[in-house]
Parts: C-alpha cells; structure tokens; sequence
C-alpha cells in the first residue's frame, strides 16, 4: 500500500512538471514566433545608415529614430488623421524610445516631441502606433507625444515643442494628401486627442486641449500655402 501512494505521489509530480514545461514551452514558442514575425529594424538600435534610411521613409524632421515593437504591422488604414497626446513630463527622446521598446508596457506613438522641440520617430506612418486607446482610431491616425514644461495644473508646453508640433502636422499633412486640419471637438475631425477615446485621462491636458482651433487654423493656414 505505501508503495503504491508513493508511486502516485511521484506520477503527480512528474505530471505537474510536465505540464510547466509544456506551459514554458508554449510561451517560449509564442515569443520567437512574435519576434520573427518583426519587420527588420524593430525593437533594437539602429545604425546611423538605417536610422536615415527609416527616417527618409517617414518625417525628415525627425532627429533621432527607435522602433517600437508595439505596433500593428502595417496599419489597416490610409492617414486621414492626426491625434495629439503629452508625455507628462519631458522625457529624453533616447529614454522614451526604451520606454517604447519594452513589450510588456504595449504603448507606443508614431512620433514624440521634447522641450527643445526635437523630434523623435518610434513607429513608421506606414504601421499603426498603440496609443490612444482606440485601434480604429490609431489605425487612420499618426499619433504624436509631446514633452510638458509643467507638471500637472495645465500641462503647459514650451514654445519650441509647440512650435515643431506644427511643423510635423503641417508635413504629416503634405506628405499624405491631407489638404487640411479640422477640430470638431469630437472623433469626427482630423485632429483628435486622446481623452476622446478614454475617459480616465485628461491627455493632452488643458493648455494643449485649448490650443487645439489654433493648431488646425494654424496648419491650414500653411498648407493652404503650397496652392
């Protein structure tokens, strides 16, 4: 008798480890299959001749280029929208792209902007950036972070930030048939922010959320320049 509870003691536990390694297994599967099916270039360091070659196929003012494994690959969707989040808080371009590369944190933006107004690309326009909490949104927009000078009360944005995200919408609009910008207050213009699609944030926060008929006046205003 105690042989046999000792053999049935040892079959379960054989049997539990067997299960953890197929379990360890499964995931370890799960996890080359998501890394191989990455298009090259994501997820690690680039090179100085493929962060030019990245940055060529996307906004020239970009500075700096880090490509986020958070993204669908390509994007469902033709550009026919653009959707402005902040990063609460200015974080380095370089550090926010570590940010971004970290997979368990499944969040990501096409672009950000710093306080100096530099300009980052973490997700090429041609693919879809996880940011606003809204696939069907993300899919027809480029989403852009930009750095606060202020933390919390408006959320201000310095001036040279503000300034370089006018610039990258009015070339996010040139470059995709975008003859203009409009805010609607609502998901049905072609600017939209991200409050719009979760109703437990404030992003962009107020002094951005303001801005907003200035800055579709704004980009209009330049684009209708080039007729």
């Amino acid at each position: 008798m105690k042989e046999k509870l000792r053999f049935r003691e040892y079959w379960q536990i054989w049997l539990l480890l067997a299960c953890f390694c197929v379990m360890g297994l499964a995931v370890l599967l799960r996890w080359r299959a998501a890394v191989r099916d990455l298009p090259d270039g994501v997820g690690r360091p680039l090179a100085a001749q493929e962060q030019a070659e990245v940055i060529a196929r996307n906004s020239p003012l970009a500075a700096y280029a880090y490509l986020s494994p958070n993204a669908d690959f390509p994007r469902e969707q033709p550009i026919r929208k653009i959707t402005i989040h902040h990063m609460a808080g200015d974080i380095a371009l370089e550090r926010l792209g570590e940010v971004f590369g970290e997979q368990d944190r499944q969040a990501s933006a096409n672009y950000a902007v710093d306080g100096q107004g530099r300009v980052a690309l973490y997700v090429e326009e041609a693919n879809r950036a996880w940011t606003s909490s809204s696939p069907d949104n993300d899919h027809q927009a480029v989403t852009i972070e930009v750095a606060n000078d202020e933390t919390g009360g408006d959320w201000h944005v310095s001036d040279a930030a503000y300034e370089a995200l006018i610039e990258l919408c009015v070339d996010i609009c040139r470059r995709n048939g975008m003859e203009e910008l409009t805010w609607t207050g609502d998901e049905t213009g072609s600017l939209t922010i991200h409050k719009m699609f979760n109703e437990n944030t404030q992003c962009p926060g107020p002094y951005l959320e303001g801005r907003m008929p200035d800055i579709a006046a704004e980009v209009t205003r330049r684009l209708l320049e080039d007729f």
